[in-house]
């Protein structure tokens, strides 16, 4: 296989940017940003995400059994990236950032636009992320979205001609 034309087909898939959020309950809080995410299902609302497998958070999210996929709003830039390194919980921040707790645990951050606390479903666990499906349980909207909601969400391309992840 070619893999520059792999590389470049396979980021020809737009992605939206998510801060995914869980807590264990023991203790164990975890956030990262994702980006390999869309819904599966309608009924139940089911979405699917990839977490890489080596990293904390998903060391966390199976732990915890549920997770919460917090979107970013296109001026949600520095976001994105304050959560491409793992998560520290301090003086009741998230990474610097405010949050409240969902229903299921996890944090629901102060600056996203929405969030879906879900429960998991089913995990597969093949490559170097693994998929994650979970039940969409709760869903919060901060405010109403002017247009179209798709519209709404930071997208990998906006952080920039250099930032890629894929291929």
């Amino acid at each position: 296989m070619n893999s520059d034309a792999k590389k470049a087909v396979l980021r020809m898939i737009p992605y939206g940017l998510y801060v995914l959020t869980v807590d264990d309950g023991a203790g164990n809080v975890a956030a990262a940003t994702v980006n390999w995410v869309t819904q599966s299902a309608f009924a139940p609302p089911l979405v699917v995400v990839g977490v890489k497998a080596d990293s904390g958070t998903y060391a966390t999210l199976k732990a915890a059994g549920k997770f919460t996929l917090n979107m970013l709003g296109k001026d949600g830039k520095g976001l994105a990236f304050t959560f491409f390194k793992p998560a520290v919980l301090a003086d009741g921040k998230l990474s610097g950032q405010g949050f409240t707790k969902g229903q299921n645990g996890a944090p629901i951050l102060d600056a996203a636009i929405g969030a879906v606390e879900c429960t998991v479903k089913t995990i597969v666990e093949e490559g170097d992320h693994h998929i994650v499906v979970g039940e969409v349980t709760e869903a919060h909207l901060a405010k109403p979205i002017d247009g179209r909601p798709d519209a709404a969400i930071l997208e990998m391309k906006d952080l920039g001609d250099t930032v890629f992840y894929g291929g």
